[in-house]
């Protein structure tokens, strides 16, 4: 098992080593996405959303840690 992973207060399940780097990725490209309401190539922020919920793992457990499902 991997060190925590701490999101928004929110532990993130890592399984492997390399989830860390993953994790860290799709935090901060959700987070720019926020700051620059950029949401491209979908049309709003919900569409996104919506698209990226069915990914499921770390991407859904970032999207739920920052509040946004």
């Amino acid at each position: 098992m991997t060190e925590p992973f701490v999101v928004n207060g929110q532990r993130i399940t890592l399984t492997a080593p390399s989830d860390r780097v993953v994790a860290e990725r799709v935090v901060r490209h959700i987070q720019r996405r926020i700051d620059e309401d950029d949401w491209r190539p979908f049309r709003s922020r919900s569409d996104a959303l919506r698209a990226w919920i069915r990914l499921e793992g770390i991407r859904a457990q970032v999207l739920t840690a920052l509040k946004l499902i």
